[in-house]
């Protein structure tokens, strides 16, 4: 980007392709003006909350992610967050590496996984999987969404749906979010939904920052509203390191690894070269995003 940024003149008119790695580079109006043979944006993993589709479209430029290979991976990172928070994995290190330590208590107890009730507000393939997972755990499992799955499906991990979210809210040991961020769910959770959940119940969030109304969840966590969060994702990204949720001993934070194992960064990586090809050839092109 620094290198077209300083050859606009000779440049702008061969590029055909964006290859877009962690929202970079951002694409606004002006790039596009700048770049008028541009075909396709390819961009890593699932969410396009960072692109505006109608203003690529309005240029006819197309656009694919990686919905796919990122959900194996997603997945398996919801679950160990849970396990991580509700067997306090990160202050168990803590306590076992502390100069200070002289003997470990013996009152010191985490939250039981197996058996307890999942709620899932999400339930497409990263969803569907982590209930896969769940199931393994003897977990009761609800689950929300804008369809119901069809009976086959949710039999198959022994899922209930909830029609409303309320519902599962109310009834969960553990709120795993794994929702696009639309419009609709921007704040899906917000303090309200919050005051719905057990005050024993732990909030996982493994799709978008700001899904969740964080200054709620800050509220929650420190009033014990719920007892805690597991969070692969916040806004902004990283946190500022004085924000509250970075001292809160009742919250897990990761820096947005989902996806991030060497195998599935790779496949993401071929994922959008195939895109790129498909899409300067006329192809029909992998994973294109519609809208």
């Amino acid at each position: 980007m620094e290198e077209y940024v300083e050859n606009q003149k000779s440049l702008s008119k061969k590029i055909r392709a964006i290859y877009m790695w962690y929202h970079k580079p951002v694409i606004n109006e002006e790039l596009l003006q700048s770049l008028p043979n541009l075909k396709i944006v390819a961009s890593s993993g699932v969410g396009i909350d960072h692109l505006d589709l109608n203003l690529l479209s309005s240029y006819s430029v197309k656009v694919s992610n990686t919905p796919f290979v990122v959900s194996t991976d997603t997945a398996d990172l919801g679950m160990a967050l849970m396990l991580a928070s509700s067997r306090r994995i990160v202050e168990g290190y803590q306590i076992a590496v502390s100069p200070d330590t002289e003997y470990f208590p013996a009152d010191w107890l985490g939250a039981e996984v197996s058996g307890a009730t999942l709620g899932i507000v999400g339930m497409g393939t990263i969803g569907y999987k982590v209930a896969k997972r769940a199931k393994a755990f003897e977990m009761k499992i609800l689950y929300h969404n804008r369809n119901q799955r069809n009976k086959e499906e949710e039999s198959a991990v022994g899922a209930i749906y909830c029609k409303k979210i309320d519902d599962l809210l109310q009834q969960s040991d553990f709120v795993l979010l794994s929702v696009n961020l639309t419009p609709q769910t921007h704040k899906l959770i917000g303090k309200r939904e919050l005051e719905l959940m057990k005050p024993t119940a732990t909030l996982i969030n493994i799709s978008r920052g700001l899904v969740v109304d964080q200054d709620a969840l800050v509220e929650a966590l420190q009033t014990k509203v719920i007892k805690a969060a597991a969070l692969d994702v916040t806004y902004p990204e990283p946190l500022p390191r004085h924000h509250p949720l970075l001292k809160l001993k009742n919250v897990v934070i990761t820096p947005h690894i989902g996806s991030a194992t060497k195998k599935t960064r790779r496949l993401m990586m071929e994922n959008m070269m195939e895109s790129i090809q498909a899409g300067l050839t006329g192809l029909p092109i992998p994973n294109e995003v519609l809208l």
